[in-house]
């Protein structure tokens, strides 16, 4: 295994963007070495330093594996990827490698896109509601495209960025997410007419309609709705004399193979709408703003168990050892929980319960028992599991969780002083030769 300090992307033999080589410490997999060979390596290595620090491996493999079945399924839409959903730089790199876009919703999610080398014109500021001091910014950087839902945003782009390239955002029906946006942002269609009105009062340019169907939907057909009523507010912009020519079409798609709705067939809806409503002579760019789907199962979290604590319920003083085994609750304590990467148990109503694994192997035979599994600080609100079967852990164990790329990072904290888990980008030496990333950095491997 080698680790290089660089990347880059190319397929079908065109380049698409280089990342910086300064800046982004990759770990090349060699000789047919895998993700869980890496882990193991990492949890000896950590063990030799009597070292237990959590940490995390982003499979850019994966990355790039869901990139392509994005060009396969929606060949018309762009991704720009949520910065929000996961800010690591290395994935960041990677995807700018892969020449996407990128929606960011503060100006330090800008400043984060535009210091790892994206260029302004890849950028879609897509908060409704912005500070000030975050839309001169923007303005100050050529980052023009951004979206609003109200007059009062209007006024305040009016003062500070005349040349913004403005998307109006719409609520639409999305009650088949499990996180419902609409309620606080987007304008109602009987809306549309009265904003694009101010907006030419304003000398505002508006060139599109964005809208969010929701976190996790549920629904395929939600998107069709939701461009057939996006179709709506372009007609009623072409009243107003307002040509528009972007449609982003928002989040929304799931990130986990086992999510109750494919990717595929949220393709096919959403393919099927665009065919019928914007079709492909219309002269309208559709973009869309992924951000689980990219990233949640392309991490996996490891994390020590640093102690633990056998709590035996009142039984019969009677009790055989046998019964006592079987109503015997373990309590483990793991040195990250729900104020690090974890969070997402209680800042992502949307997060399928976690599955964590023994590192180890376990027989099928081991007894299991009842266990709860804590975080590492002193709030007993950290809770990561309860009443979960699993094989006695013992000091010095290690647990895996895999599908944790989404909301976990971004939004973690150094609660009770104890650090963030470390983040091991990992490619392997296939996909290094594959993509040419030797030969663009004349890097000998």
């Amino acid at each position: 295994m080698e680790k290089h300090t660089g990347c880059a992307v190319s397929t079908n033999g065109s380049v698409m963007h280089a990342l910086s080589p300064e800046k982004c410490d990759i770990d090349i997999l060699d000789n047919g070495r895998t993700v869980n060979d890496f882990i193991d390596d990492k949890i000896k290595e950590l063990g030799s330093q009597e070292s237990e620090e959590p940490f995390y491996v982003v499979d850019l493999d994966g990355m790039f594996k869901r990139h392509m079945r994005w060009l396969t399924n929606l060949p018309r839409v762009k991704p720009f990827f949520a910065v929000k959903c996961n800010n690591t730089p290395a994935v960041l790199r990677m995807l700018s490698a892969l020449d996407t876009g990128f929606d960011c919703a503060s100006k330090c999610e800008i400043q984060l896109a535009l210091s790892l080398g994206v260029t302004p014109d890849k950028i879609i500021y897509a908060h409704p509601t912005k500070p000030p001091s975050h839309i001169r910014y923007a303005c100050a950087h050529g980052v023009d495209i951004m979206t609003f839902d109200n007059e009062d945003e209007l006024q305040k782009i009016s003062l500070f960025h005349t040349k913004a390239k403005l998307v109006l955002r719409i609520a639409v029906d999305d009650s088949k997410s499990l996180l419902r946006l609409s309620s606080k942002f987007g304008a109602e269609l009987v809306e549309v007419g009265k904003l694009l009105e101010r907006a030419g009062e304003l000398g505002l340019e508006v060139i599109g309609v964005s809208f969010h169907v929701g976190s996790r939907c549920t629904g395929s057909l939600t998107f069709k709705d939701a461009i057939a009523d996006a179709r709506r507010v372009f007609d009623i912009a072409n009243l107003y004399g307002v040509q528009m020519s972007l449609l982003d079409i928002g989040g929304g798609f799931p990130g986990r193979e086992d999510f109750q709705v494919k990717f595929e067939e949220f393709s096919e809806v959403i393919n099927g709408a665009l065919d019928e409503f914007f079709p492909p002579d219309s002269g309208v760019q559709i973009i869309a703003e992924p951000g689980r789907y990219y990233v949640e199962s392309v991490l996996t979290l490891a994390a020590n168990v640093i102690a633990k604590r056998v709590v035996t319920d009142d039984m019969d003083e009677h009790s055989n050892d046998e019964e006592t085994s079987h109503n015997r609750k373990m309590m483990y304590y793991i040195n990250d929980g729900v104020y690090g990467s974890l969070n997402c148990l209680i800042n992502d109503t949307t997060h399928i319960e976690i599955e964590p694994y023994l590192h180890r192997a376990v027989e099928s035979s081991e007894q299991r028992y009842r266990s709860i599994i804590w975080g590492p600080t002193c709030d007993s609100f950290d809770k990561v599991t309860e009443n979960y079967w699993i094989p006695e852990l013992y000091v010095g164990d290690w647990l895996l969780i895999d599908n944790m790329g989404a909301y976990s990072v971004s939004v973690s904290s150094e609660f009770n002083g104890f650090e963030k888990a470390h983040i091991y980008p990992v490619v392997t030496a296939e996909m290094w030769h594959a993509l040419n990333l030797s030969n663009i950095y004349n890097i000998i491997y």
